[in-house]
């Protein structure tokens, strides 16, 4: 015998009726008609082959296979009813195991400095941050969430803009005191500077260079000796005053401020650079992938 939602409703059904103690309370505790009351106990009368009422014009009784029946399915019922509350209410509860695919330099620079605050405001959750150049197989790896930058491939994942980073171009004050700051964008692949490429996972190349401003652009196939393909290098061999480099502005800042670093070209603002939270499937996100995400997007105010 198939155990299908006919039988199922029959049973929620049968359960109403025995605790309200007639066909048309039940039919009022379920918002149905006193006819689809009768007609969904028929059908699960037929189904199980049994009579489970005995009924007359004044009152309702169960029969013994009735009477049997009841029992057995009745603290069924009730311990599904208790499953589904208990995950209803752990929706709203940041709690288990949280697997996060993150980009490196996202990681090192923007997360890990800030990671304690959040872990110690859910202390009910487990999170292992996995950091990967490429994204790889979310789902067959295990992956609740990940965070990756550039337009997403698609994909049966959900893919959700988190931020726009901007791009900036920088120079350690030592650098410039040897080679002399560039005037223009294109003056950095005239002889005398070094550039550090940075090396685009997907088509293995390095990164061309863009420069925008409202909306003129200029787009530049730069020549270097020196390709990496780690954030936290590009920066460390840029302080180190080897050469010039593109990089996100995101943690930039206090280097800015100290003088560690200068913004060659402050009046090229505008190329940006998006962040995607990518997991997968956009239906009820449980509340510890939310909870992350808001984390995540709180870091850019």
């Amino acid at each position: 015998m198939a155990f299908d939602e006919r039988m199922m409703n029959g049973i929620g059904v049968l359960c109403a009726i025995v605790d309200s103690g007639s066909f048309a309370a039940a039919s009022e505790l379920l918002d149905m008609t006193p006819s689809g009351v009768s007609r969904s106990v028929a059908r699960l009368e037929a189904r199980l082959g049994i009579r489970l009422f005995d009924r007359t014009t004044r009152s309702i009784t169960l029969t013994d296979e009735g009477r049997r029946f009841h029992a057995q399915v009745s603290p069924l019922l009730a311990a599904l009813e208790e499953a589904a509350s208990s995950a209803q209410e752990g929706r709203g509860t940041v709690r288990g195991r949280l697997r996060v695919n993150v980009d490196p330099f996202f990681s090192r620079m923007v997360l890990s400095p800030r990671l304690g605050a959040f872990l110690e405001a859910h202390p009910g959750l487990k999170l292992e941050l996995v950091t990967r150049d490429e994204l790889g197989d979310m789902v067959a790896d295990g992956y609740d969430l990940a965070l990756r930058f550039g337009q997403p491939a698609a994909s049966t994942l959900v893919a959700r803009k988190l931020m726009d980073c901007r791009i900036v171009t920088i120079a350690s004050p030592g650098y410039l005191k040897r080679h002399g700051r560039p005037a223009n964008p294109r003056a950095l692949q005239e002889p005398g500077h070094t550039c550090i490429l940075f090396r685009d996972s997907r088509s293995g190349r390095p990164f061309s260079w863009e420069f925008i401003r409202g909306k003129r652009r200029i787009e530049l196939d730069m020549e270097g000796q020196l390709t990496v393909s780690d954030g936290g290098s590009l920066y460390s061999v840029c302080l180190s005053g080897y050469g010039v480099a593109q990089v996100f502005d995101l943690g930039l800042q206090p280097m800015l401020d100290d003088g560690r670093l200068v913004d060659l070209f402050p009046d090229w603002p505008d190329e940006r650079f998006p962040l995607y939270a990518l997991y997968p499937s956009r239906h009820h996100p449980p509340a510890k992938v939310r909870a992350f995400l808001d984390f995540v997007l709180a870091l850019q105010k």
